[in-house]
C-alpha cells in the first residue's frame, strides 16, 4: 500500500465573506455634492427598481449602485428615505444629464 505525503504547508485563510448583497460603501463627491455609493451584485437584488438617470426600469438580478447623499457617516439610516438604484453608467454620466 503506498502512502501520500502529507504536506506541511499551510493552506492560506480563504478571504471573509461578506453577507449577500452587503457592498462596501465608498464616497463620491461630484459637484452635484458628496454621495455614498454601494454597489449590490444582481444576486442580492430581489425587487425592481427605477433608476432617476434615465427613468428605465432595473429588473432583478441586475447589478447596480445604490446611492444616498453623504452625512459625514456610511449609515444608510441617515439617507433611507432619499436613497435611490442606479444604473452604474447612469449614476456616473449623472454630471452630464443635468438634475433628477
Amino acid at each position: 500500500m503506498s502512502s501520500v505525503p502529507r504536506s506541511n504547508r499551510r493552506r492560506p485563510d480563504p478571504p471573509p465573506r461578506t453577507p449577500l448583497g452587503a457592498g462596501v460603501d465608498r464616497t463620491v463627491s461630484g459637484s452635484d455634492g458628496d454621495w455614498v455609493v454601494r454597489e449590490l451584485r444582481g444576486t442580492s437584488s430581489t425587487k425592481t427598481y427605477r433608476c432617476p438617470g434615465c427613468t428605465q426600469d432595473i429588473p432583478p438580478g441586475v447589478p447596480h449602485l445604490v446611492v444616498w447623499p453623504s452625512r459625514g457617516t456610511f449609515s444608510p439610516a441617515d439617507g433611507a428615505t432619499e436613497r435611490r438604484h442606479w444604473h452604474r453608467a447612469c449614476f456616473d454620466a449623472r454630471g452630464r444629464r443635468g438634475s433628477w
